[in-house]
């Protein structure tokens, strides 16, 4: 099976310098340019049988051009959303400084009314065992999802502690190329970026 994994366009909160997690803001401009330019490379290199994406306007107008481009069904899913950053969501950088300081927290436990670590952890590890699972091994599925889902699919993807210190960088539209072959997992292509101009 091949997954790729890939982050949605430019939108909106990225102008306004403000924290989005589960603020719902929609692509720009460019962003739609970024998710046409995507798509068009997806379909004439992969042929993609399904698109999941989460259910925020950036990633679902994302598998939307993906869609356009390739005929493939979408599958939307809420599990797929980025973290849930309760009351910094759609906040300045500046005042989410000020007011919410970071403060180290249990694994199991969190502040803000965000979700914790380990929730946000087994919603990655629940999706990918859902894609393993509903779809056969020749497959080619594409998951538009945010930033902060794809280290966490990541580190489920690599069976990595939940409290491991790595991060996978993915920029506007990255791609991310997985390969299950039996128990081999291989990533074939990391934050690609080819497409665009």
């Amino acid at each position: 099976m091949t997954l790729l994994i890939i982050r949605h366009g430019e939108s909106t909160a990225d102008l306004l310098d403000v924290h989005e997690g589960r603020a719902d803001f929609e692509l720009t401009e460019r962003g739609h340019s970024q998710a046409v330019a995507m798509s068009e490379y997806v379909g004439e290199h992969y042929g993609i049988s399904k698109i999941y994406h989460s259910t925020l306007k950036r990633a679902a107008q994302t598998a939307a051009h993906l869609s356009d481009a390739t005929r493939a069904p979408m599958f939307p899913d809420d599990k797929l959303m980025e973290f849930n950053n309760g009351l910094i969501a759609g906040l300045e950088r500046k005042v989410v400084k000020e007011k919410y300081p970071k403060k180290p927290v249990p694994l199991h436990t969190s502040i803000y009314e965000q979700e914790s670590m380990l929730e946000f952890r087994y919603r990655a590890e629940y999706m990918l065992s859902k894609l393993l699972s509903e779809n056969d091994d020749e497959e080619t599925i594409a998951v538009v999802t945010h930033g902060g889902m794809i280290n966490q699919l990541y580190r489920a993807f690599f069976r990595l502690p939940v409290d491991a210190e790595h991060f996978f960088y993915t920029g506007d539209t990255g791609i991310h190329e997985w390969i299950i072959t039996g128990c081999t997992r291989c990533v074939a292509r990391a934050n690609y970026l080819g497409h665009i101009k």
